[in-house]
């Protein structure tokens, strides 16, 4: 798992258990996702169709720092599908995973359309080949 984003969990962040609301967490998840996927599939029109059952295994608390990160499981044809694993920097427990979340390349109409990538690229790689 390669962790991109680290966020702080601040008191806007909190629900009223004073732990960090899962709407939140599923919003930073997402927003992840589609940076992933944009970068990857080098298209700005990536949205997200899928996001399998999501399990919430420990919570945060304000102050805590938690990052998020992201893996390739699949190259559809339109699609791209993640897993994500969010933990806490400090203490590497295990917030929430995401088995599946599933992205879709689109066209400039909207409509999903092949990508034509296989395999993960890194930018420091496209940056080489220029």
């Amino acid at each position: 798992m390669r962790y991109h984003t680290r966020k702080v969990v601040k008191p806007g962040d909190l629900n009223p258990n004073e732990t960090l609301f899962g709407g939140r967490l599923l919003e930073w998840i997402d927003e992840e996702a589609a940076l992933y996927g944009v970068i990857q599939l080098e298209n700005k029109r990536v949205v997200t169709k899928f996001m399998s059952e999501i399990n919430f295994v420990s919570s945060a608390v304000q102050g805590d720092i938690v990052e998020i990160g992201m893996d390739v499981v699949k190259f559809g044809n339109t699609s791209l599908v993640l897993k994500c694993t969010v933990r806490n920097k400090l203490t590497r427990k295990t917030i929430i995973n995401v088995e599946n979340i599933t992205l879709v390349n689109l066209d400039e109409n909207g409509r999903p359309t092949p990508h034509g990538k296989t395999k993960i690229e890194y930018v420091k790689d496209r940056l080489a080949q220029d």
